[in-house]
């Protein structure tokens, strides 16, 4: 790591809680609740995270989510990320998480919502970090699976900021989700989503026309589509951009190929996010360092995209 990179100031606006669950905490906690895990050590589960795509990669997350069953452990999970951010400059926090992953295996809701909150809650007193969290709705599952998550959130209302898209993105179109949306804007909830990941240009519109989102998450394949560009630019529509986790997941075949630095310099508002550190090798700290490295990013843009992601909060 690069100290000078490590300094700036930074915002993380496209985090997975979930995917920042270390090998080693899975670990424990799979002892502490007592889960037969189907590895046998942490080498072998990391040897494990060889991805061919995102449905693959997504197979495992959903695997590993299953140790977290207490209001610690979403403590733990969400403490053990925030030490991290601490140590690279991360100022400021909007991290994503998945109810359904956990009450689709009957963890209730307030379970989760009450262990990640309390540790957002002890970062932001103890370690300075501010934060804002966004409740993810997973686009595989119905939209009236969906309707009953929001439903399911609402006496926890104060607790997060914003609703957001995530989960295997092909032929699940923002659309789909068009009616849960703006039920969540009406509760004066933010709406984000991942889109232009796997995904074409056109989910892009969509997250844009029909879900009324102020930032897209992801959104690489935008590039394809000169009107649309224009239109990211002109309004400026932040894209948090997730460069190791783009490489893993095959969406470029090498970082040489990342478009980050060439919507940069076009004027789009890209920020460098980690996703899921865990599975796709760094925190934010070591995806700047990989653009330093792959793509000979400047420390002007690299204040750039820092700023950048200041700017882009969404509190």
């Amino acid at each position: 790591m690069y100290d000078w990179l490590n300094a700036l100031p930074k915002a993380e606006l496209h985090l997975h809680l979930e995917g920042s669950l270390e090998p080693e905490l899975l670990f424990a906690l799979a002892e502490r609740n007592k889960i037969a895990l189907p590895w046998n050590d942490v080498e072998s589960l990391r040897a494990a995270y060889a991805f061919n795509n995102l449905q693959e990669f997504l197979d495992l997350y959903y695997q590993g989510a299953n140790v977290l069953r207490t209001e610690q452990d979403f403590y733990d999970l969400t403490w053990a990320y925030l030490l991290k951010c601490k140590e690279q400059n991360v100022i400021h926090t909007e991290p994503f998480f998945d109810p359904q992953t956990h009450t689709d295996r009957g963890i209730p809701f307030e379970v989760v919502v009450r262990g990640i909150q309390q540790a957002l809650k002890d970062g932001e007193k103890q370690l300075g970090i501010s934060y804002g969290l966004i409740l993810s709705f997973l686009r595989h599952l119905s939209e009236e699976e969906a309707f009953k998550t929001l439903e399911q959130a609402m006496p926890f209302r104060d607790s997060f900021i914003a609703v957001g898209l995530d989960s295997s993105e092909v032929g699940h179109p923002p659309s789909k989700f068009q009616r849960v949306f703006a039920k969540a804007r009406s509760e004066g909830l933010v709406a984000v989503a991942h889109a232009g990941e796997e995904g074409p240009p056109e989910y892009i519109w969509e997250a844009l026309d029909l879900l009324k989102v102020k930032r897209i998450d992801h959104g690489v394949r935008a590039i394809e589509d000169e009107r649309l560009m224009q239109r990211i630019i002109d309004e400026q529509i932040p894209l948090t951009v997730c460069p190791l986790s783009n490489t893993k997941l095959c969406v470029f075949e090498d970082m040489r190929q990342h478009n980050i630095l060439q919507m940069l310099e076009r004027g789009v508002k890209v920020t460098v996010n980690s996703d899921d550190p865990a599975y796709f090798g760094g925190y934010v700290g070591e995806n700047f360092a990989a653009l330093y490295d792959s793509l000979n990013m400047s420390k002007e843009q690299a204040q750039r995209l820092a700023q950048n992601s200041l700017d882009a909060r969404l509190v």
